[in-house]
């Protein structure tokens, strides 16, 4: 029974391009029918505490001495990571904030991001290898190679560092761009850009949605 993880991180409950399409995704992969379940886990109406203790970076057998995070910091962990390792693919809703990354999908990270759990240290152990995760990116700007902004996009890469390179997940990277097209009036003569952004963002996540729900 093919199960996805659907992630939000929008602060935008009304008009959220990456909520939008992360809803579109979980809505395709649960047309193929009954046996594909979605489970949400919204980081903005439910946001997670930040990381209360550096020792959560590592595995309980790589911890120093005396370095004993409280219980419930660990159960929040254990938690996620149980979340993680029961799905068979993520769907990441990862707005642009301030160049950045939302803080509370921030503090997901830092929780499921576990040397010597997730990420191999000590051993060669990568138990996310593979694990299918698409990242759902929406901006206000645009920040390809030929923009004045490249270079400033510090959204993505983090999320590409982490997930794959660090934690061996297979990443593809869906963009939505210029989404302030039709808020910002000096960026009106962008809204035709905008709106076939948006268009080829949503056929790309209805044709991921398919593939890797699978039949």
């Amino acid at each position: 029974m093919p199960t996805l993880l659907r992630l939000d991180s929008s602060a935008d409950l009304r008009s959220s391009t990456s909520r939008t399409l992360t809803g579109v995704f979980a809505e395709t992969w649960q047309a193929r029918g009954p046996g594909h379940p979605v489970v949400e886990r919204d980081l903005h109406r439910s946001p997670l505490p930040h990381l209360p203790d550096a020792a959560l970076h590592y595995a309980p057998r790589l911890r120093a001495e005396g370095e004993n995070p409280v219980a419930d910091a660990e159960r929040v962990q254990e938690e996620l990571l149980a979340e993680l390792s029961a799905v068979d693919a993520v769907v990441i809703g990862a707005p642009m904030y301030n160049w950045s990354l939302p803080s509370t999908l921030k503090a997901w990270l830092d929780y499921v991001h576990v040397l010597g759990t997730s990420v191999p240290f000590d051993t060669d152990d990568q138990p996310f290898a593979g694990l299918p995760v698409v990242v759902v990116a929406s901006r206000g700007q645009a920040y390809s190679e030929a923009t004045e902004n490249a270079g400033d996009d510090n959204a993505v890469p983090p999320l590409v560092r982490v997930l794959a390179t660090s934690m061996g997940m297979a990443v593809t990277v869906v963009t939505a761009e210029l989404t302030l097209a039709e808020r910002i009036p000096a960026m009106a003569p962008l809204a035709g850009k905008a709106r076939a952004s948006l268009d080829a963002a949503t056929e790309r996540v209805r044709e991921l949605a398919a593939t890797l729900g699978g039949s």
